[in-house]
Order: C-alpha cells, then structure tokens, then sequence
C-alpha cells in the first residue's frame, strides 16, 4: 500500500487544521494506521493510532483532547483532525499502516509540514 499525506501548513497558535492520509494499492481497512511526527533535532514520535474498523483509538499524553484520529475506509483515507494547535506541534506528520495484528508499522507516507506559530 502506498500513502499519501497532505493538510498540512503554516498556522497560528490555536488554529486548526486537517491532515489526510490517502491510502493506494490495497484496501486501507486492512490496516490499522498511526499518525506520527518528528520536530527538528528530535526522534520521531507517536501521535495516535487507530485500528481497521474505526476503534481502538489511541493518543500521545501531549495531544489528547485536541487531536482526533479517524478514517473513511470507503474514500481509503485516515485523518488527524488538529485543533487548538500550539507551536510545540510544529512538526513534519506522517502517516503509517500496519497489516492488523503486528508489531511494527510497515508502510510510511512521505510526511507533511505543519508549523505553528504564536
């Protein structure tokens, strides 16, 4: 499966924002699909996740309350709905899949930039 993410860019502290990850080449409910992201100088971190059919929601400490994970498996897409957002979230976001059931996220989307400012 190939992924695509895209919604991202330039906003100020509170703002909102929705990213996308459009899925291509498989059916993207065979995945469960994670959100993370990686800040400069930084490792790259987890965000949320979210299992095939819609449940088993799962979210970073730093952003529950204002980020929310869902997906259209009919459109074969994932979002991350951003709100409040804060100049601590200035990150590049990356989408990822993983088949249901394993360990590791197998597949990566290319990222996209979200910078905040205050």
């Amino acid at each position: 499966v190939q992924l695509q993410a895209s919604g991202g860019g330039l906003v100020q502290a509170g703002d909102s924002l929705r990213l996308s990850c459009a899925a291509s080449g498989r059916p993207l409910s065979a995945y469960d699909m994670g959100w993370f992201r990686q800040a400069p100088g930084t490792e790259r971190e987890f965000v949320a996740s979210i299992g095939w059919s819609g449940g088993r929601t799962k979210y970073a400490d730093s952003v529950k309350g204002r980020f929310t994970i869902f997906r259209d498996n009919a459109k074969n897409t994932v979002y991350l709905q951003i709100n409040s957002l804060k100049p601590e979230d200035t990150a590049v976001y990356y989408c990822a899949g993983r088949a249901t059931g394993a360990l590791r996220y197998e597949y990566w989307g290319q990222g996209t930039q979200v910078t905040v400012s205050s």
